[in-house]
């Protein structure tokens, strides 16, 4: 069987060291949209080395990692990448990622799930400077084909929507050029630059990196429910329901409750097919 179950799950962490500054943050933050208007001052919290702020996803692309790929190098791990997919995604924060940092990051198989047709892989990676804890993401990697091997089918949580009209509403556009300046952040996957690459993938044109879209919409709460305010979100969880194009328009539905706000996101040009389901932001 192309995943070892038993020696992926013991084997030993792997760790990483991880640096990032002003200039890592800020074309993070352009390459998920920030900076319209340029000269908005709640933007240049984003654009503006002076003023910066980071958005807590910056967590999963900081020092250039890029947990798929290091959960694909893991011991006992040996499949098809062109089968694999990022399922799923979750960021907590111990507390807010510093405009400047050099951290370790320790990172192990914590699961394997057997979906019957696919198999699912947690990878969890724990960062830490000389401060202490700053984040732990686990990253849910989708191997298509790996499945049946009469394992644990894991956790199926689903979210249903709330019963009532979202308390708030916000379009998001993107660039045609979107995926190619996101991926200057770490993700060089050509799925999302090359159309050759794209066609034998099933895509008739490159797709947007999932992250991107994850960062889309965080920003888009964090700016409209959270008074601009990173530092109080806690935690970022979503399951990536399916593919978005550069060039598109997300629509991001959020409802609030005490603290946590629920997300649906869907394509508007695609009769809001659905992007990012099974989300919720965390906040103090």
């Amino acid at each position: 069987m192309p995943i070892d179950v038993a020696r992926a799950i013991a084997a030993e962490a792997r760790s990483t060291e991880l640096s990032w500054g002003h200039k890592d943050i800020q074309l993070y933050h352009l390459g998920i949209g920030a900076g319209v208007p340029a000269t908005d001052s709640d933007e240049l919290r984003y654009t503006l080395e002076s003023r910066l702020h980071v958005l807590p996803s910056f967590a999963t692309v900081a020092g250039g990692g890029m947990a798929v790929a290091g959960g694909m190098s893991a011991p006992g791990i040996d499949v098809d990448l062109a089968a694999v997919l990022h399922g799923g995604q979750r960021v907590e924060l111990h507390r807010p990622i510093p405009v400047t940092g050099r951290a370790t990051q320790s990172s192990k198989v914590a699961a394997v799930y057997d979906k019957g047709k696919a198999a699912i892989i947690v990878l969890r990676s724990d960062v830490a400077d000389q401060d202490g804890p700053l984040w732990t993401c686990d990253t849910q990697i989708f191997v298509r084909g790996e499945g049946g091997f009469g394992g644990d089918r894991g956790p199926s949580p689903r979210l249903d929507l709330p019963q009532r009209a979202p308390d708030r509403v916000v379009e998001r556009a993107t660039r045609e050029e979107q995926a190619l300046l996101y991926r200057l952040s770490g993700d060089w996957n050509p799925l999302h630059a090359d159309p050759e690459f794209a066609k034998p993938a099933g895509f008739d044109r490159p797709i947007l990196h999932g992250l991107c879209s994850y960062g889309i919409v965080l920003k888009a709460v964090v700016d409209t429910v959270l008074g601009g305010e990173v530092a109080r979100v806690n935690a970022y969880s979503t399951r990536f329901a399916g593919i978005f194009f550069p060039g598109e328009t997300l629509r991001i539905q959020m409802w609030t409750d005490d603290g946590h706000v629920q997300v649906s996101a869907t394509a508007v040009e695609r009769d809001d097919a659905p992007v990012l389901a099974d989300t919720v932001i965390q906040h103090s």
